[in-house]
């Protein structure tokens, strides 16, 4: 083996070296990557869940409103209901004439 086969095969193994190394690096980073994918789509996945809690007692909350119409609002409910109704019939009335 030659001197000059001796250099080329020294600056082979170097840059092996260094493209073995980078591959290592490149590993830990896709790793860390993986990681902090899984962190992010576990968090997605609880802000998920807590919107759709969120949501269910949103609708309980209306339901419960509904529920929870108080006098006064039936009351006046029931006279617009009323006075509708008596303009509905003067209306009728009126046509038949």
């Amino acid at each position: 083996m030659t001197d000059e086969d001796k250099k080329r095969l020294n600056t082979f193994e170097g840059k092996l070296r260094h493209l073995l190394y980078l591959y290592d690096e490149e590993k830990k980073k896709n790793a860390a990557l993986k990681k902090l994918l899984a962190e992010k789509e576990a968090e997605l996945q609880r802000v998920d869940n807590s919107r759709k809690e969120l949501e269910a007692s949103y609708t309980y909350l209306k339901a419960a409103r509904i529920v929870s119409i108080n006098d006064n609002e039936l009351r006046d409910t029931k006279q617009r209901l009323a006075r509708l109704v008596r303009e509905v019939d003067k209306c009728i009335a009126l046509l038949n004439e």
